[in-house]
């Protein structure tokens, strides 16, 4: 029987002007949630709220919409929120251009290049694998929220499903929704669900 050392609801922050019209963006302090995006986190909190789990510890990625929307979380479950240094892609020369400029441009192999000024995929992937094994061995036994971007899930995703990097970017993680994957001794994982959009 498999000992499971943690348990990790990631949630995709809520919507943003530039998240509705596809543009990339891995600015720390813009843009922030819109309306719908705080609609989106509201219909979250009411889903956790119906399942009535407790959290022992929200963790978030320090850019605003998903410090935003950690905060509307928070408030639910009445409990402080931690900042951890989880940052969606380096996209350097990238940001403000939307992925399907780029793929028009270079095709849909662009995503394993690396922009100039930013990070390459296989870098990224590193980064957040490592960010999540330390939460993982800090969080025995627990269950946690990570407020944080969708192509970090999208990440975490590919990790637990060993997908080449070309193809992790298939994942659809839209705003606003939950993925919950459980971490066991031996180094492996399991996803519970995925993109879980609620209504």
């Amino acid at each position: 029987m498999f000992k499971r050392k943690c348990k990790i609801t990631f949630i995709s922050h809520g919507a943003t002007v530039h998240s509705m019209d596809g543009i990339i963006s891995d600015a720390d302090k813009y843009p922030k949630l819109n309306e719908f995006g705080e609609e989106e986190i509201d219909k979250v909190c009411e889903y956790l709220k119906n399942r009535a789990v407790a959290y022992d510890t929200i963790y978030t990625s320090s850019s605003a919409r998903c410090t935003q929307s950690a905060q509307i979380i928070a408030k639910l479950f009445k409990k402080k929120i931690t900042s951890i240094d989880l940052p969606s892609r380096r996209h350097g020369e990238w940001s403000g251009r939307s992925y399907e400029d780029l793929f028009d441009q270079y095709g849909p192999r662009v995503i394993l290049e690396t922009p100039q000024g930013g990070e390459s995929l296989e870098e990224f992937n590193k980064r957040v694998s490592d960010v999540i094994d330390k939460l993982v061995e800090e969080n025995q036994g627990n269950r946690i929220i990570v407020v944080t971007t969708p192509d970090v899930i999208q990440s975490a995703i590919a990790k637990t499903l060993k997908l080449e990097a070309e193809n992790q970017f298939k994942l659809l993680i839209k705003t606003g929704t939950l993925t919950q994957i459980s971490y066991f001794e031996g180094d492996w994982s399991s996803i519970i669900y995925s993109d879980h959009m609620p209504t």
